[in-house]
């Protein structure tokens, strides 16, 4: 048995249905203290979750939780590792229920099981990431609304996400770098860390040594982070990532672009990192591994990423959480 800490309501949404979000949601469900799933709601697919439970051997405590019916699933569509515009487009159904039962006070955060990104797109549903899903449900820009990754010891927000480089590169503003990091200063408030030390990590190697590489951290990361020391953050930088993350220093890191923040906290944290939606009024945690297709229905998912992110969003201190 998994212990807790006090804990805020949570909304678990299931995620692909055809993927291992049902299984793992169980399972992790099923590892928690019976006070502890008393605060959680799960959101999805009835039927499908049913199975799963079944399947599981846990038939018993699915007539404990609360579960809220969300993305049902056409018996036709639901297969195990299917990719299938209608799971996709009840992967989308369940996480927006969990968002706006948040909205509407009846939770305080959701955890999100992995969706599939190529069943979504086959649905039609314009997605790029949870962060995207949560900014239009809580009607904010989707670019105010960031992705950050916990695990490995790291906390990392990304300034830019699921776009190609020479893109992401175009949108690369001093002000798009400061609302990515004032979200993430909020976000770590909100997880107990009142006044964060942050390093930014540079766009170019070595932070464009002084010019040498381009002109990008000149024009874009400094003055965003001279902006950010006015307002009394604790931050500095830019620096070349790989020297920031070598001194361990600092409580939150920022990355640019997608890789610089998702190959270390992943080599750190194998499938077993969280993966926060940062900026709007809810805040919303999914992990930080895929919907594993190619194990789904075998009933040999590992839930402790699910188990991690619901820790830490239930309140437990960030540096308690295994992993």
């Amino acid at each position: 048995m998994v212990s807790m800490a006090p804990a805020r309501r949570l909304a678990l949404a299931v995620g692909d249905p055809n993927g291992i979000g049902p299984e793992i949601a169980l399972k992790a469900l099923a590892a928690l203290p019976a006070q502890a799933r008393e605060r959680i709601t799960l959101f999805g697919p009835r039927a499908v979750i049913g199975r799963n439970a079944e399947q599981l051997g846990l038939g018993a405590l699915l007539r404990d939780l609360r579960l809220v019916e969300a993305g049902a699933l056409p018996d036709s569509a639901a297969q195990p590792g299917r990719i299938d515009a209608a799971a996709g487009a009840s992967a989308v159904a369940s996480a927006t229920a969990a968002i706006a039962a948040c909205r509407r006070r009846e939770a305080d955060a959701v955890v999100a099981c992995p969706h599939h990104e190529t069943a979504i797109h086959q649905a039609g549903i314009a997605f790029s990431g949870y962060p995207s899903l949560l900014a239009r449900v809580c009607s904010e820009p989707e670019d105010r609304v960031f992705l950050m990754l916990v695990g490995g010891g790291l906390r990392i927000v990304h300034v830019t996400l699921h776009e190609s480089v020479q893109h992401a590169l175009s949108r690369l503003r001093p002000e798009l770098i400061a609302a990515a990091v004032r979200a993430g200063a909020r976000a770590c408030a909100r997880l107990g860390i009142a006044a964060p030390r942050i390093g930014v990590f540079g766009i170019n190697p070595h932070a464009s040594e002084g010019g040498l590489f381009g002109p990008e951290d000149r024009d874009h990361v400094e003055p965003a982070v001279r902006a950010l020391r006015a307002e009394g953050l604790r931050i500095d930088g830019p620096q070349g990532a790989d020297t920031l993350l070598a001194q361990r220093g600092h409580d939150l890191y920022v990355a640019m672009l997608h890789d610089q923040g998702h190959i270390p906290v992943k080599l750190l944290a194998p499938n077993a990192a969280s993966a926060l939606s940062i900026g709007a009024e809810v805040l919303l945690s999914s992990v930080g591994h895929g919907s594993a297709m190619d194990i789904a229905g075998r009933g040999i998912a590992d839930p402790g990423a699910v188990l991690r992110t619901i820790h830490l969003l239930s309140g437990m201190a960030p540096e308690n959480i295994p992993s």
